[in-house]
């Protein structure tokens, strides 16, 4: 399924797109009532389309839908059985257009098309396959109530849920959270990045067609004013789930408090360090594990480890190993699958990201258009390279004398989403992943966990919840308590 295929026929999979261009609203394409927004390939500057967007009428107009859908029970009430079949479908169908909607992530996002076939598309499919297959394998609970009555505590799909996606994985961030959100009955309205609409809008229709009933899921292209602050105002939606920003983050939280009190969970920022002890085993391989965890997607990526903390002990070699590695990492056209790196995402991004390449580089330190190269920097803790998110491919390099100081260096941040330790030594690894304040800490390697773990933050990473695992599905479910009374009427009044 994650076979690459050759630049020519990228290219001629590019020239044939039909590309949405409107909300899906309601099981179909409607025009928006917002201002026409063009989509812009990040790598040429080309416009590959105008998108018509959605407005505040829109998103009222979206909600009353999906939750007439709700009330209708034709996905909410439906055994999950039914609903694990449809998204199997819903699987099947995606896995037949994959090469297209790769091509499709790879001209909106800039990212690289040999990611986007074995890394997004892939983990998309598995990710909803996973939650399909989990619908109908848990079970509820009942509470130790006595012989005089049963309490049954079961879980109820929310209701109406918006999605709220970020530009750096479109498609797969959609799949993170419409598949648990789906998966326990709710219905769905999700706002794509306006950087990033198409494949948000193809992956909506291609849900229909598989069986999710009109309403159910739907697509509110537009910006931040027109589309994000209302879905997070609305009174009809019940919980927004947001991954991006930390600073767009908390908005959704006063768009909560100044509404109904809605559920909301963030999946904000990191500054994740990854720190090489002293007596790590084979340098090769950490260094491999700190490339990719550095670069990988451009470094355009919450998870990043953009802190290298390392021990003066190992740092040149390691250093040696790391800049020898970045000629194998080639930066150009995103559909060439030759190449590790594409473009930056626009060129506003572009433009922040340039803003931290000052000084000596060990290696890149230069952008190139939307290009930027491979880029490191050894620095010191204050350096605003190594405190703020750059969000691009910049990895900083910090010295340390001691386990002590990198451990206490690792959690001088404001984030805790991610950590990487590398040591030979277990008890050290176990301790230092304990003290870590991070939501996810691997050791010896570099990466998320998978499906089956939960993913989000420490402090201002995260809020609410988590992604992946059973605990994404629990959290578009509500709690609730049934107490049945087995006492006999006749036996009189038991009150009080």
């Amino acid at each position: 399924m994650s076979e690459l295929l050759t630049v020519e026929e990228y290219r001629a999979i590019a020239a044939d797109l039909d590309l949405p261009a409107a909300p899906y609203v309601d099981g179909k394409f409607r025009r928006g009532n917002g201002p026409d927004m063009d989509t812009v390939n990040p790598a040429t500057g080309a416009v590959l389309t105008r998108v018509s967007t959605a407005n505040h009428s829109d998103v009222d107009f979206a909600v009353d839908k999906a939750r007439e859908a709700f009330e209708r029970g034709t996905w909410s009430r439906l055994h999950p059985s039914e609903r694990k079949d449809v998204l199997i479908r819903f699987c099947k169908l995606i896995t037949r257009r994959r090469h297209e909607l790769a091509v499709m992530e790879s001209l909106d996002s800039g990212k690289p098309i040999r990611d986007c076939e074995t890394v997004d598309i892939p983990e998309v499919i598995h990710t909803i396959k996973w939650h399909a297959e989990l619908i109908d394998k848990i079970y509820d609970q009942v509470g130790p109530s006595g012989d005089d009555a049963i309490s049954m505590i079961v879980r109820e799909p929310l209701g109406v849920v918006a999605a709220v996606l970020p530009w750096n994985f479109p498609l797969l961030m959609m799949a993170w959270k419409i598949a648990p959100a789906l998966a326990a009955g709710n219905s769905v309205i999700v706002k794509p990045a306006e950087q990033t609409s198409l494949t948000a809008l193809r992956l909506a229709e291609i849900a229909h067609m598989a069986g999710v009933p009109r309403g159910v899921l739907q697509v509110l292209p537009g910006d931040g004013p027109g589309v994000g602050a209302p879905l997070g105002l609305h009174p009809g939606v019940d919980m927004v789930s947001f991954t991006g920003s930390t600073e767009t983050g908390k908005r959704f939280l006063r768009y909560s408090a100044d509404s109904n009190l809605k559920k909301v969970t963030l999946e904000c920022g990191g500054k994740n360090p990854a720190v090489v002890f002293e007596d790590a085993e084979n340098l090769d391989h950490v260094a491999g594990h700190v490339v990719n965890a550095a670069f990988w997607n451009m470094g355009e990526n919450c998870s990043a480890n953009s802190r290298l903390i390392v021990h003066k002990a190992v740092k040149e070699p390691l250093m040696e190993r790391i800049l020898a590695r970045l000629r194998d990492w080639k930066t150009g056209d995103p559909l060439d699958p030759q190449n590790h790196l594409g473009a930056l995402v626009d060129s506003e991004h572009c433009r922040k990201v340039a803003g931290y390449l000052k000084g000596k580089a060990l290696a890149g330190g230069k952008a190139e258009g939307a290009f930027v190269p491979p880029t490191v920097y050894e620095v010191k803790k204050d350096d605003p390279r190594a405190r703020e998110e750059i969000f691009g491919p910049v990895l900083c390099v910090i010295e340390v004398a001691s386990a002590e100081e990198a451990i206490e260096l690792a959690n001088d941040t404001e984030y805790g989403l991610t950590a990487s330790v590398f040591t030979a030594n277990t008890r050290r690894a176990i301790r230092a992943a304990r003290d870590i304040r991070a939501g996810t800490v691997t050791v010896n390697c570099y990466g998320e966990g998978d499906i089956s773990t939960p993913f989000g933050g420490y402090k201002q990473s995260g809020f609410g919840g988590r992604d992946n695992g059973v605990q994404a599905h629990d959290q578009f479910t509500e709690l609730k308590t049934i107490w049945i009374d087995l006492t006999d009427p006749a036996d009189g009044d038991n009150v009080g």
